[in-house]
């Protein structure tokens, strides 16, 4: 048969059944899930909708946006100083960065939190010079708090920086020591603005875990969003109806550090995602619908 009579190619989809009923289960799960909690009567969302805005309660979420923020740059500058360290020739410096991050990912972060709140018990003052004060002064329960939580995060934090560090090739700093830098320039202008593409995706999400990590600072009372919100339910005992107002805001804030998280990611990948394609909501439409290829027959 010649080309001009042949008959067009057949396209033959492919329908993956399974993995449509399995779609369509999961969606009735969750309408039925959602169905429950927004019909139980046990449940009084105007109490919800009254305390998500209240005074108190977005006073907490300042708290905890504080601790997030200042835990996180503490914990990333810091960490930067041991991921240093632990690449460095200096014996004694190596030692001290590894004995620090082993110590600190070793032990819970809410043991941490108290024991820092309490450690007035055996340092009850803190003396420079003539110059004498209580550490309970200084340091409060928002004290203890940022103490605990930056100092546990610099540990990771310190991990992350050096597996960015040594996913550079070892020649990049070789041409630069070639041409004259020091080790600190090398690391501060070529190693570390190249190691940002690596350090940066796992560093947004140490800040969202950051985020929830915060409500373990409740239990030194530091008036974070689930301290605000516990105080409240202890007087009204509308304790459902207050942790459904903390987790909606948890889930707020992490859904904007997560955007922010993509466009940092999407900017610092420019020159090395030339041509990907941008994901858009029919791409998420389509990973819930079956999908079909085309298979064509050998001519």
């Amino acid at each position: 048969m010649s080309e001009a009579t042949a008959t067009p190619e057949r396209v033959v989809p492919v329908r993956h059944w399974g993995r449509l009923a399995a779609g369509v289960l999961a969606a009735l799960a969750l309408a039925a899930l959602l169905w429950f909690f927004a019909t139980n009567d046990n449940i009084r969302w105007s109490a919800v909708g009254r305390y998500l805005f209240g005074p108190t309660v977005l006073e907490g979420v300042w708290v905890t946006l504080q601790l997030t923020v200042l835990s996180m740059v503490i914990g990333v500058v810091l960490g930067v100083v041991l991921a240093v360290m632990r690449q460095s020739k200096n014996g004694v410096l190596r030692w001290v960065a590894g004995l620090y991050v082993w110590f600190f990912r070793g032990t819970p972060v809410l043991v941490q939190i108290v024991f820092w709140f309490n450690i007035a018990l055996f340092v009850p003052t803190i003396t420079i010079g003539g110059f004498s004060v209580s550490t309970n002064t200084i340091v409060t329960s928002f004290g203890a708090a940022l103490l605990a939580l930056a100092l546990n995060e610099a540990a990771y934090m310190a991990e992350i920086i050096r597996a960015g560090i040594t996913s550079i090739d070892r020649g990049q700093a070789e041409a630069a020591s070639a041409l004259g830098y020091t080790p600190l320039q090398t690391m501060t202008h070529i190693v570390l603005p190249q190691a940002l593409r690596v350090i940066v995706p796992p560093t947004g999400n140490e800040t969202i875990n950051m985020l929830k990590t915060t409500s373990l600072v409740s239990v030194v009372a530091a008036q974070d969003l689930l301290t605000r919100v516990q105080e409240i339910s202890a007087r009204n005992y509308l304790v459902i109806e207050l942790l459904i107002v903390a987790s909606i805001w948890y889930i707020a804030l992490t859904t904007v550090a997560s955007v922010g998280q993509y466009y940092l990611e999407r900017r610092l990948s420019r020159g090395y995602a030339r041509g990907r394609k941008r994901l858009t909501a029919g791409d998420l439409l389509r990973g819930l619908l079956p999908i079909r290829t085309t298979e064509r027959r050998p001519s």
